[in-house]
């Protein structure tokens, strides 16, 4: 809660010996940002990162200054009845490509975290298997990946019917669309096909979009949530498999 925006986004200091303010970067200038607890820190601190996510810069003092390229914001939050949390505003959560329920790991694996963590942390054993070129490349590759005519309007048609929902104040924006439209590229590449097939459209929708949605509070009343919401509308916005060409 005592974290400032120029913690995040970084200062200007007086520099006597120059008489001139030296700007310090804060820590958002990475290619990983994590946020951990985000929902501990303030709405005017959760608000600095707002730039960063929706321009890959930040502005201090008047002067913007463009972030490293790849840049990418992975927070985690704990759940809003906890004391001392702040709900994250509508336009942070959009700017997020997904919403991930970590929730509790099995009898297994806390068995396994035990484990791992007799001797060492296994974050220290963590070596690098990427640079930033080579990231770089991946993304572009991605953006190759084909989304036939027909799942592109079945990407649309679903997140538009999150707006006309009549149990949501709010439904999902544009940028959830690309949001999705792009997700479905990343997992078909992953997959290691060069186009993207409905199903996962429908597999990446939830994470995709569920933070995006806002539940009206009657609704909320009687038990209705946006996972369920949208897992209706998956069933209800069809698509024509008749012409989706996998060619």
């Amino acid at each position: 809660p005592d974290l400032l925006p120029t913690d995040v986004t970084g200062v200007s200091i007086y520099n006597q010996k120059t008489s001139e303010f030296e700007f310090r970067p804060g820590p958002a200038f990475v290619n990983i940002l994590l946020a951990d607890e985000i929902n501990r820190a303030t709405p005017r601190t959760q608000s600095a990162l707002l730039e960063s996510m929706g321009e890959y810069q930040i502005s201090v003092d008047g002067v913007t200054r463009p972030l490293p390229r790849p840049f990418l914001v992975l927070a985690t939050q704990n759940p809003i009845e906890y004391e001392g949390t702040f709900p994250l505003p509508e336009a942070q959560l959009d700017r997020f490509l997904m919403r991930i329920g970590v929730g509790y790991p099995s009898l297994e694996e806390e068995e396994q975290i035990l484990i791992n963590l007799r001797r060492i942390h296994p974050i220290e054993k963590i070596g690098q298997v990427v640079d930033a070129e080579e990231l770089l490349a991946l993304q572009s590759d991605v953006w190759d990946v084909t989304v036939d005519e027909t799942v592109l309007n079945y990407v649309v048609r679903l997140v538009r019917a999150t707006r006309d929902h009549r149990d949501l104040i709010l439904g999902a924006s544009p940028r959830g669309s690309l949001g999705l439209y792009k997700a479905s590229q990343a997992l078909a590449a992953i997959r290691g096909r060069d186009f993207v097939l409905p199903d996962e459209v429908k597999l990446l929708a939830p994470s995709v979009l569920g933070h995006r949605l806002i539940v009206r509070p009657e609704s909320a009343l009687r038990g209705r949530n946006a996972q369920t919401m949208l897992e209706n509308l998956l069933e209800e916005v069809k698509l024509d498999i008749g012409e989706f060409d996998q060619a």
